[in-house]
C-alpha cells in the first residue's frame, strides 16, 4: 500500500488549525520551529509532521 504525502501551504496549514494565523505559521517556518521545505518562494509543510508537532510528538 502506498502512503500519500500531503504537503500544505502556509494558508492551508493556518486554515486547518484553529487559533493559528498565516503570520504565525510563516514565522514558525522562518524560525525553523516546524519542519518545512521551500518550493520556490513558498513554504510547504508536511501535514502529518505538522499534526504530530502540534500534538507534542517529537522524534
Amino acid at each position: 500500500m502506498e502512503n500519500k504525502i500531503t504537503m500544505l501551504t502556509i494558508k492551508e496549514a493556518a486554515a486547518m488549525i484553529e487559533g493559528l494565523t498565516e503570520y504565525r505559521v510563516r514565522q514558525m517556518c522562518v524560525n525553523k520551529q516546524i519542519p518545512c521545505i521551500m518550493a520556490g518562494k513558498k513554504y510547504l509543510i508536511n501535514k502529518d509532521i505538522l499534526l504530530d508537532f502540534l500534538r507534542g510528538k517529537t522524534e
